[in-house]
């Protein structure tokens, strides 16, 4: 709670010393925006794909085939009566923010983007953890695909169909558990 209250607090003398500490703790967890009163609808739908590779006792490396992360917690969200903030967010804001701190070549500048791969990375390593009833593994690949939410009415006629995009990330480097 202090560190919460020293990052919403007016600018103080302990707020300003320990500002990047603080920003640390509260933005993987308190996300502050505006969009509660001034909504921006995403405009394309996004699937997260993982897959992930162990080596095996023979030092073959053994890589899974695709996992659906996205489709599991739209079909979680789907069959609840009262779905969790958490269920219809997580992995979405958190490619969100991993695209808003990186660049088209997925290298981490700044702290903060590596904070966000690392963020990315741990949801997406559990996810497929509990998926795959504990599996190990060693490294993870996620793989994106963007789809444009098509037009409706008259104007969706007139414009030509946008194709889908895919962003294909390097392999992260795991535990031996997945996070």
């Amino acid at each position: 709670m202090v560190l919460v209250f020293l990052h919403v607090a007016p600018p103080n003398a302990v707020s300003k010393r320990y500002g990047p500490q603080v920003n640390a703790w509260v933005y993987p967890l308190f996300e502050q925006n505006w969009r509660l009163f001034a909504p921006d609808p995403d405009s394309v739908n996004r699937r997260i794909l993982a897959r992930t590779a162990r080596t095996a006792p023979d030092g073959s490396t053994q890589v899974s085939s695709w996992a659906d992360l996205t489709a599991v917690d739209n079909s979680a969200v789907k069959h609840n009566v009262f779905p969790s903030h958490t269920t219809q967010n997580l992995l979405r804001r958190a490619w969100t923010s991993y695209v808003d701190t990186h660049g088209a070549d997925d290298r981490a500048d700044s702290d903060r983007a590596v904070m966000m791969q690392e963020y990315l990375r741990n949801i997406a390593a559990d996810r497929v953890a509990a998926h795959d009833h504990g599996a190990t593994f060693g490294f993870i690949q996620l793989r994106v695909l963007t789809l444009p939410v098509a037009a409706q009415g008259a104007a969706a006629g007139k414009r030509p169909p946008t194709p889908a995009e895919e962003r294909l990330l390097p392999w992260w480097k795991v535990t031996p558990r997945g996070n």
